[in-house]
């Protein structure tokens, strides 16, 4: 059995190339995606390199993942920010999407009118426990309803609104489906039935407004979200299959030039005595996003993000020649270091990139006084001791020093202590980009995908 696998992505469209027999990737290939015109011209370019490369390929089966046009842009809305927000942005992000921005209590006229600006492709809409307050989500579906935009809503808040939520939506004509609250109980996750709906609207919606219906026809799979993708290859590179055991906890840190993804497999609790864990329950699987670190596209507000000052003194560049070379690629994207003093100001940004990328994703601990003297809280999850790190992404897999990118999710110094980041870490490296690949091959054959993971990430 031969399997072919194809991640439209926003810039290039990569085919993969298994052979079940021998259990091995027998090519890959990468073409630039073409999603302004017809997306199959992406794909037979990169079809046209792997058979150049490895000879005609007979493949049996076809499977699809696509982050195309910019992949699933979703915004969220909760009741409060540590509470229902951020269970509305774990259970999109976990399902593959982009969230672009989280917001909560009753949204005003700006942000409304922020929303229309960000045009979402889809919004997540929850508020409330189940029994508790439905006025702010009522109030927000009413006014998502004015908006006039054509996006998609899931509403997985306060049960108790869901009539309500029905006849709001129904008599606006806007397109709505209700699912089960994310957070039915304070404290209680419960993320899985919408990261179910979102990926069903995914594929019912979104595959039609990214030109990929042909493509849909032609996969063995319903082409789902390529981060969900990845999520699920680095669950089973964690969890194994079966009797197949994984390798147990790891991080995975895929670097691209407008965000930045984060994904951790483990529970995340307190590794150290004397620790109180504040607010909610983190899932094992996690995946979080960053729109704002990028190495080409997020590169102006990734440098923003920088005590330029100090930066150059870290790298031991002129100040004046590090903005001249943000300034030139944030405009020629395409643009590659040409000498040694460019190469260490690419590697620097990566590094700090993949730094505040981590520090958002992980736990944090602070200290706290209580009558029985000084302890510590840990809000998060406790990554600490995880023993993996993977490096996905262009900017980590073509450098030549790509273990000095990934330090920087390291805590390396007492300025990190506070972040609660893999401390001595093994790197590994997704030399041909499978991770996506290998996460579509275990819908169909997940033994064989571990086996390839484990072969190819050593």
């Amino acid at each position: 059995m031969n399997y072919l696998t194809v991640d439209f992505g926003s810039t290039y469209t990569k085919v993969t190339a298994i052979d079940s027999v021998s259990c091995k990737v027998v090519g890959t290939a990468a073409a630039f995606t073409t999603i302004e015109t017809d997306v199959m011209e992406g794909l037979r370019n990169a079809l046209q390199k792997l058979e150049t490369a490895i000879g005609e390929f007979k493949y049996d089966k076809l499977l699809c993942c696509s982050s195309a046009a910019g992949g699933l842009k979703m915004v969220a809305l909760g009741l409060v920010p540590e509470l229902t927000a951020k269970a509305a942005k774990m259970a999109a992000s976990s399902a593959g999407a982009k969230v672009v921005k989280t917001y909560a209590f009753e949204i005003s006229q700006a942000e409304q009118q922020e929303i229309y600006d960000i045009n979402p492709d889809l919004v997540l809409l929850c508020g409330g426990t189940d029994g508790g307050n439905k006025e702010v989500i009522l109030a927000n579906a009413k006014r998502l309803c004015d908006i006039k935009r054509n996006f998609a809503i899931i509403a997985a808040g306060n049960k108790s609104a869901s009539y309500e939520l029905e006849e709001i939506f129904k008599s606006s004509g806007r397109e709505c489906v209700i699912t089960e609250n994310v957070m039915p109980q304070f404290n209680k996750i419960n993320i899985l039935p919408a990261k179910q709906k979102i990926k069903e609207l995914f594929i019912s919606r979104i595959i039609d407004a990214k030109g990929l219906s042909k493509e849909q026809k032609m996969c063995e799979n319903q082409i789902v979200p390529t981060p969900l993708a990845v999520l699920t290859g680095c669950e089973l590179l964690s969890k194994g299959h079966g009797v197949d055991p994984g390798i147990g906890d790891l991080m995975a840190v895929d670097l691209g030039g407008a965000t930045t993804d984060v994904y951790s497999m483990a529970d995340g609790a307190p590794t150290i005595e004397n620790v109180l864990v504040k607010g909610l329950p983190e899932p094992y699987s996690k995946r979080s996003v960053e729109g704002d670190l990028g190495m080409r596209y997020s590169l102006t507000s990734l440098a923003d993000e920088l005590n330029m000052e100090v930066f150059a003194q870290e790298i031991g560049v002129e100040q004046e020649k590090i903005e001249a070379w943000i300034e030139r690629c944030s405009a020629h994207p395409a643009t590659l270091p040409t000498c040694e003093e460019e190469a260490k100001i690419e590697q620097g940004l990566a590094r700090n990139a993949v730094r505040m990328a981590v520090e958002r994703h992980c736990g944090y601990f602070e200290q706290a006084y209580t009558p029985l003297g000084q302890i510590f809280t840990l809000t998060g999850k406790d990554l600490t001791q995880v023993p993996y790190i993977v490096g996905i992404g262009g900017s980590i897999i073509n450098s030549d020093n790509p273990e000095n990118i990934l330090r920087g999710a390291e805590s390396t110094t007492a300025a990190t202590a506070m972040y609660a980041k893999p401390k001595n870490p093994k790197y590994m490296l997704d030399k041909k980009y499978i991770f996506a690949s290998m996460g579509l091959l275990s819908t169909v054959e997940p033994k064989l995908a571990l086996k390839i993971l484990k072969e190819e990430e050593q």
